[in-house]
C-alpha cells in the first residue's frame, strides 16, 4: 500500500506540474482577462505550493532510504554530489 501512495503522489506531482506548465502558458500568451489572469495566477501559487511541498516529501523519502555499504538501512542527508 506504501507503494500505491509513492505512486498516486507522483502522479500528483506530474499532474500538478503539467497544470502549472499549461498556466504559464496561458499567462506568456497575453490573451486572458485581467480577472482571468488573476485567477490563473492564484491558482499556479497554489500549485508551486503543492510541488514544492511534494519534492520536500520526496526527498525526505531519499534521505531515509539510503542503504550502508553492508545493507543495513542508515539516514543521512541527502547530497546531489554523492554518486549511486
Amino acid at each position: 500500500m506504501a507503494g500505491e501512495q509513492g505512486a498516486s503522489s507522483i502522479a500528483d506531482f506530474e499532474k500538478s506540474l503539467d497544470e502549472l506548465e499549461k498556466l504559464v502558458r496561458d499567462l506568456e500568451q497575453g490573451e486572458l482577462s485581467l480577472e482571468q489572469s488573476l485567477t490563473a495566477f492564484e491558482r499556479g501559487v497554489k500549485l508551486t505550493r503543492e510541488c514544492q511541498q511534494a519534492l520536500k516529501t520526496a526527498e525526505q523519502r531519499v534521505e531515509q532510504l539510503v542503504q550502508s555499504n553492508d545493507g543495513a538501512l542508515e539516514t543521512r542527508p541527502f547530497t546531489p554530489d554523492e554518486s549511486a
